[in-house]
């Protein structure tokens, strides 16, 4: 939606319009911003971040992992495959799990 609006305030090519449009982008800036503030004041819900640290790293036996995000592939989100070769846990850039290889020694 914010992008549509900002194509449609880009648009305007006369100094008139422009100055309309200066007025309008920084009413929707506001707006955005306001919204932002409002999300961050709440403190009782947890950040997407703070849930998904939440999560222990997922042990895998091979080096490579396959990533969907879930099991149900309309709620998840394109495959990646993640090496598992560095002592740290790997991190999905699409959803945040982290998998860290099991050693059976």
């Amino acid at each position: 939606m914010a992008s549509s609006i900002l194509k449609n305030l880009t648009r305007f090519s006369s100094s008139t319009a422009t100055t309309n449009a200066t007025r309008s982008f920084s009413l929707v800036t506001s707006q955005i911003s306001n919204h932002t503030a409002k999300w961050m004041q709440d403190t009782s819900k947890k950040s997407p971040m703070e849930l998904i640290n939440e999560v222990p790293p997922i042990k895998v036996e091979g080096r490579i992992v396959a990533c969907e995000g879930d099991t149900d592939p309309a709620l998840g989100h394109p495959i990646e495959y993640i090496c598992l070769d560095l002592a740290e846990p790997a991190v999905c850039k699409y959803c945040g799990l982290r998998y860290v290889q099991d050693h059976h020694h």
